[in-house]
């Protein structure tokens, strides 16, 4: 099965600093949790993908999706290693929520 990753704005985060920071800060054990109201159809598809953040419209950085949890409100967690690993710049507008990227346009 191919991989798919996913891209998300960070919202009010400045530059890579504050992304890092707030990574450090939410991580436990390793894993950084980030919640989403919808499961994703292509769930299966994500786990091993990468979770990719966008910055003032430029592509960033990325984690690792590790898996997708179930939380007792309802909502879903996309569960990331807590590595944020930076990635050549890309242009990218921004949207609401998070948006599929094939493996093909994947940054390196």
């Amino acid at each position: 099965m191919p991989t798919v990753h996913l891209t998300k704005v960070a919202f009010a985060c400045r530059d890579l600093e504050a992304l890092q920071e707030r990574i450090g800060r939410r991580a436990v054990g390793g894993e950084v949790r980030i919640a989403t109201r919808m499961r994703p159809k292509r769930a299966a598809e994500l786990i091993g993908g990468s979770l990719y953040w966008i910055v003032k419209h430029r592509l960033i950085a990325g984690q690792q999706i590790l898996r997708l949890e179930d939380r007792v409100d309802g909502r879903i967690d996309i569960v990331c290693s807590a590595e944020l690993v930076t990635v050549s710049p890309q242009p990218r507008r921004a949207h609401q929520g998070w948006r599929y990227l094939e493996d093909k346009d994947a940054p390196n």
